[in-house]
């Protein structure tokens, strides 16, 4: 994957007018690439409750002035995609007033939630693409990785790359670093 996206023919300010003139069914949620539009149906059953789970613990955690969003457009433009995170953080006064999406170095945290038919675009594409947006961490919680269900905590994203993994299969706790500082109990995943 490169990160030329300024030499591409698509430039951010056209993926921008793409995102802001979609006509998107209620609870899809549309995501950009310079490859095209992938829509993503409402999520099912068990992977709402393990949203709302997560975004329990992280509700207790938050930094003040932050929200935890679970339609919330992010935009990456280093590698020109607009993608809708299961759930991330932001400070509420980087969330634009209008329809477009906050930028991604203004996210604390990504949360992606594997399903059977998206499970390598969250583990490679998104984790790809939230390092190359600065992101500082990434929770990927995937119930259909070939090694078992486990959640990976991604962080410190250097030069594009997440240089620090912490993996632990379902049922063991995961500790989200500042400026969360909690256990993520993942028993009932």
């Amino acid at each position: 994957m490169s990160t030329a996206f300024a030499g591409s023919a698509m430039t951010w300010e056209r993926l921008l007018d793409t995102w802001r003139e979609l006509q998107v069914p209620e609870g899809w949620r549309p995501e950009l690439t310079a490859e095209g539009i992938q829509m993503t149906p409402p999520p099912g059953g068990k992977h709402n409750l393990i949203a709302d789970l997560v975004d329990d613990a992280l509700r207790q955690a938050r930094p003040a002035g932050c929200g935890i969003f679970q339609t919330l457009g992010v935009g990456i433009r280093a590698t020109g995609s607009i993608y809708v995170p299961d759930l991330c953080v932001v400070p509420r006064d980087a969330v634009p007033d209008n329809s477009d999406p906050v930028p991604a170095e203004n996210l604390l945290l990504a949360v992606e939630i594997t399903s059977p038919s998206n499970g390598e675009h969250d583990r490679k594409k998104k984790k790809w693409a939230y390092a190359h947006g600065g992101i500082p961490q990434y929770l990927l919680i995937d119930a259909h990785d070939e090694d078992g269900p486990a959640v990976s905590l991604f962080t410190e994203p250097v030069q594009g790359v997440y240089s620090r993994t912490v993996r632990v299969p379902f049922g063991q706790p995961v500790e989200v670093g500042d400026p969360f500082g909690i256990r993520l109990e993942t028993t009932e995943f």
